[in-house]
């Protein structure tokens, strides 16, 4: 389902050039690059496919090989885009590496569905409530999904969320997304800050919640056309959600390690302002009656759960696609889509050497490439006679020398589960 388009022209015309200085090596099938973006994952560029007339973007990995930390995030993130299927989380079609060993791989560049443009181009512009209901719906849908995988995005954020004129959404960038259950914490560091929910600030036990924190204030950031807490550092970002929100329950309070516990107790007691006062009727567009369901107060009401300081008491996924400000949108295939197989987080849980994690990307290129000419291969003989491996999307997977083969065994050999 989509609504209508954005009254913004300009929208579509939004690009970042920074994604120029970027050097990108892909296969000649690719043609027309143009820079659309660039951020801390990578630059991105627009391209056509001009085999099947399919526009793609092509995100180039920034430096996944610098430390264990962005190989771990770069092999996450390729797992998962591999595991998940649903319309509003962003679909990968190949990866790619220009290196054909293990010895010399050093780029990764993933394709994906095109957009036009990302949310925080959308900040800003006026949205009545049918555009906005609808995109708060599109990403409920998502991440209720994932969750259903066992799957916490974590960094949910407006140039986290592709759109399109048509007011279509798809949440993309998973490499920082957390498996339930996995023993690793999230550090202050993990979740970008205006969207970071009180309770990884305070350094507590999380769950999906952080999620809905976070569309919480993309929300609000929609609404006001500014960000609802904008912090300058961890402690700051803290004393903007207090002094906006007021100060949280003793009892929440309570549950805070020592520390921070500590350092709440010596601020002064903020008094918690009504929904009404935070979001006046002057925020919102006045537009002509539609669904009676759509209206500021229902508004209001969303905001008012989603952005509540005790996890304990915040909306859930499946409450807020429920919640009559959402609720009308709801398809049975995008509320309630099967959730994909378990990502297997046995290696998240390990301590791999950057050479092995790097070993485990190279492998994990290899396979996206071998199925991509698997799936060429078969397209190709129900049309016409079959193209040889050579002229296929990659080229020649086959070329690797037995010494290749028997360096990457050995790697995986040493990848063997450790504990936690």
């Amino acid at each position: 389902m989509a609504y209508a388009n954005f009254p913004l022209p300009e929208l579509l015309n939004e690009i970042n050039n920074n994604a120029s200085n970027t050097e990108f090596t892909v296969p000649g099938r690719f043609q027309n690059l143009f820079p659309i973006g660039i951020g801390a994952q990578g630059a991105v560029c627009a391209a056509m496919d001009v085999v099947t007339g399919r526009p793609v973007a092509i995100k180039k990995l920034s430096r996944p090989f610098q430390d264990v930390t962005h190989a771990k995030r770069a092999y996450r993130e390729i797992k998962l885009m591999r595991l998940v299927d649903h319309p509003f989380i962003i679909k990968l079609l190949h990866a790619y590496s220009p290196q054909n060993s293990l010895d010399t791989f050093r780029d990764i560049y993933l394709f994906t569905e095109r957009m036009d443009t990302n949310l925080s181009v959308v900040i800003g512009n006026p949205l009545d409530h049918e555009r906005l209901s609808f995109l708060v719906y599109q990403m409920l849908c998502g991440v209720k999904y994932l969750h259903s995988a066992g799957i916490i995005h974590r960094d949910l954020k407006p140039t986290n969320i592709v759109v399109r004129a048509d007011c279509s959404l798809k949440i993309l960038d998973f490499g920082l997304a957390k498996v339930v259950g996995t023993n690793f914490m999230m550090t202050q560091y993990v979740v970008t800050r205006y969207y970071r929910a009180p309770e990884v600030i305070l350094n507590m036990e999380y769950d999906t919640k952080v999620d809905i924190w976070a569309i919480g204030c993309i929300m609000a950031e929609l609404i006001t056309g500014r960000v609802l807490f904008p912090g300058t550092d961890h402690v700051d970002q803290w004393n903007k959600i207090v002094e906006t929100l007021g100060t949280p329950t003793p009892e929440l309070i309570a549950k805070a390690p020592s520390s921070e516990r500590r350092y709440i107790e010596t601020l002064p007691v903020h008094p918690r302002p009504t929904i009404e006062q935070l979001f006046p009727d002057e925020s919102f567009l006045a537009t002509a009656a539609g669904s009676p369901e759509l209206n500021n107060a229902n508004a209001r009401a969303m905001l008012a759960r989603m952005l509540t300081i005790d996890p304990a008491e915040r909306m859930s996924t499946e409450e807020a696609l429920a919640h009559p400000y959402i609720s009308l949108w709801f398809q049975e295939d995008e509320v309630n889509r099967q959730a994909p197989v378990p990502y297997d987080h046995a290696l998240d849980e390990q301590e791999l050497s950057l050479d092995q994690w790097k070993a485990l990307l190279f492998q994990e290129i290899r396979e996206i490439q071998a199925e991509t000419l698997e799936a060429e291969a078969v397209e190709s003989e129900s049309e016409s006679e079959p193209e040889s491996v050579e002229s296929g999307l990659f080229g020649d997977l086959e070329s690797e020398s037995e010494s290749e083969s028997s360096k990457l065994e050995q790697l995986e050999s040493e990848s063997e589960p450790e504990s936690a």
